[in-house]
């Protein structure tokens, strides 16, 4: 289920991203990107070569674009090693907030750290877990879970549709909230079909899921943006107070992509302006800046 190893592109300048065609409204919220500093320990076999995206590169493209705050997401290519995450944090305590991949047996004490540091929630790699079986993948989500709720973190699912799909019946009546990243990966090469997607809304708008506005590309594909205009019509008709949108920033392997281009599908999935304001202030500031 893993990508194959890529070489990534350069960044595109942060002023040859599109502006946005709505206002930004106060304290809007990018909910996921990455950054990559020199010097610090990834992991042995990365999938992709080092990319060219630093924390000042990225602050150029939240000042073009007018986003005021922006949670840090640690990627694949670090592990569970969150050293820069926590430098990044650091450096801008009061702007970012961050997800953190972790062992297993990690201490409390770590994780109140991680607190205080502006952590608020644990990414779950199920890509890397694809091939477990449901009711290993439901022990380990609820032992994790055990771990953020008395924090008030929640979870963040990065996961293929595939293992989505299977989850579904599970996360239904699941107790904790959890954040699926990338419109729920539900990839139509994977063998994914709009009724798949259809019971995926069911559980938003049952549960205590968020889905989050992140990586249409990845859902489409070869495929145009446009190819998914309905699926992300389709959330936020559903439950726009259950959805967060996220760049997905340096956007890998390709750092020529278009930040803003990928900002302003909230222009055609979500006209309405005070919609728009749900999903990029009040859902992130509720999930990552509520204390």
């Amino acid at each position: 289920m893993r990508p194959a190893f890529a070489h990534t592109l350069p960044m595109r300048a942060a002023e040859t991203n599109t502006k946005p065609s709505f206002a930004m409204p106060a304290g809007s919220c990018d909910t996921h990107f990455h950054v990559f500093e020199r010097g610090y320990p990834h992991i042995p076999e990365p999938l992709y070569t080092f990319p060219d995206a630093t924390l000042g590169q990225y602050r150029l493209v939240l000042d073009w674009l007018g986003i005021e705050r922006a949670v840090l997401v640690q990627p694949t290519y670090y592990g569970t090693d969150n050293r820069l995450l926590l430098d990044v944090l650091e450096a801008e305590p009061k702007r970012l907030r961050a997800v953190a991949q972790v062992e297993d047996d990690i201490t409390d004490e770590e994780l109140d750290e991680f607190h205080e540091a502006g952590v608020r929630a644990i990414r779950l790699d199920l890509f890397a877990r694809a091939d477990w079986s449901v009711g290993d993948l439901i022990s380990y989500i609820c032992a994790v879970a055990a771990r953020t709720r008395p924090r008030g973190w929640h979870l963040q699912f990065y996961s293929p549709g595939t293992v989505v799909r299977s989850l579904l019946p599970f996360l239904a009546s699941f107790e904790d909230v959890f954040v699926i990243d990338h419109m729920g990966y539900m990839k139509e090469s994977d063998g994914l079909t709009r009724f798949d997607f259809d019971r995926l809304l069911t559980v938003m708008d049952g549960g205590r899921c968020y889905i989050k506005l992140s990586g249409p590309y990845r859902v489409a594909g070869d495929k145009p943006l446009s190819s998914i205009a309905s699926l992300g019509r389709a959330l936020v008709a559903a439950r726009p107070d259950r959805l967060i949108w996220g760049s997905d920033w340096p956007h890998l392997p390709n750092g020529q992509r278009d930040t803003g281009e990928l900002l302003d599908l909230l222009a055609d999935w979500a006209p309405a302006e005070a919609t728009r304001r749900q999903i990029l202030v009040d859902n992130p500031a509720r999930l990552f800046f509520a204390d």
